[in-house]
């Protein structure tokens, strides 16, 4: 009896290791099957310079973002290089989740109220999930506020409304380079001249490439398509550093937009990169600027 009773214990301790190897393999297999590596940092902060980026807020974490245009570099030292005037908007940004993040903001320029959301779609990961880039759709709408030219005429309240829809696809190829393509749509309940469309379709493309572990170089360009802005007006450039301190993400730029808002820095850049559509204007009609940004852990 003592016989069988050990080969009864060594047979029961065999299935039993066995067993505990095969659930062990199995929940590795498991484990590295169910691991989704979501790629992080693809931007800096949630702004390229004025494009949205690819990022959002974490839930519970609140921006606070300041944003200046100074004038045109080309007033000279008389305008110091533009430092005599600005345009300025302030913000705050908040992560309801990982994937949705809403914002609003104040900006001097015609003195506008404006609101948006950016939700995430899909998010470039690896692993058990490999998706290949980021996807996120943001809608915004502002409100133009500044009184009319003409108060005797009858104005209406919907005619300083704006609205804007972007789809943001985005890649981080590298821990160095970042690149989004963004196609665009602005509308304006009410345009200036019959040269302008109240739809105005632009595509925007911003990158990233990082030259050191807080230090990068971001540059971003909207091109319009053909036929719907007057003539005065070009498509947004603009090119600057992100420098990150901490809590803080300084972007020190320079571009030919003076709003920070999409229906004015698409649709209603009056600077250009050289001498322009006239030939006896000024050259580099650009501002230089910044967003500072400061993230607070709210929850």
């Amino acid at each position: 009896m003592n016989t069988y009773k050990t080969l009864a214990l060594i047979l029961l301790l065999v299935i039993g290791f066995k067993g505990y190897s095969q659930e062990e393999d199995l929940l590795s297999l498991l484990g590295e099957e169910s691991t989704i590596n979501y790629t992080t940092a693809s931007f800096k902060s949630t702004r390229v310079i004025n494009l949205h980026s690819t990022e959002n807020m974490a839930a519970g974490e609140l921006d606070i973002r300041i944003s200046h245009r100074f004038g045109f570099i080309s007033g000279g030292i008389y305008e110091l290089y533009g430092l005599d005037e600005s345009t300025i908007r302030l913000g705050a940004d908040y992560g309801i989740s990982d994937r949705l993040m809403i914002g609003a903001g104040r900006s001097s320029y015609e003195k506008t109220y404006d609101g948006f959301f950016k939700y995430k779609i899909l998010r470039q990961s690896s692993g058990a999930r490999n998706t290949p880039l980021t996807m996120a759709f943001m809608s915004s709408m502002a409100v133009k506020t500044l009184k009319p030219s003409d108060p005797t005429r009858e104005n209406y309240f919907s005619s300083n409304l704006y609205y804007t829809f972007q789809l943001i696809l985005g890649r981080k190829f590298s821990d160095n380079f970042s690149l989004e393509i963004v196609p665009s749509l602005v509308h304006r309940n009410l345009v200036a001249t019959v040269e302008e469309e109240n739809d105005v379709f632009a595509i925007g493309a911003g990158g990233r490439i990082k030259l050191s572990k807080r230090v990068s170089l971001n540059a971003e360009y909207i091109y319009v398509l053909p036929n719907q802005l007057a003539p005065q007006y070009y498509n947004s450039l603009s090119i600057g550093f992100d420098i990150e301190t901490g809590g803080h993400v300084f972007q020190l730029h320079f571009s030919n937009s003076t709003s920070m808002i999409e229906r004015g820095f698409i649709a209603e850049t009056l600077g250009h990169w050289g001498k322009g559509k006239d030939p006896e204007g000024e050259p580099f009609t650009i501002h230089f600027g910044f967003n500072l940004s400061r993230v607070f852990n709210v929850k």
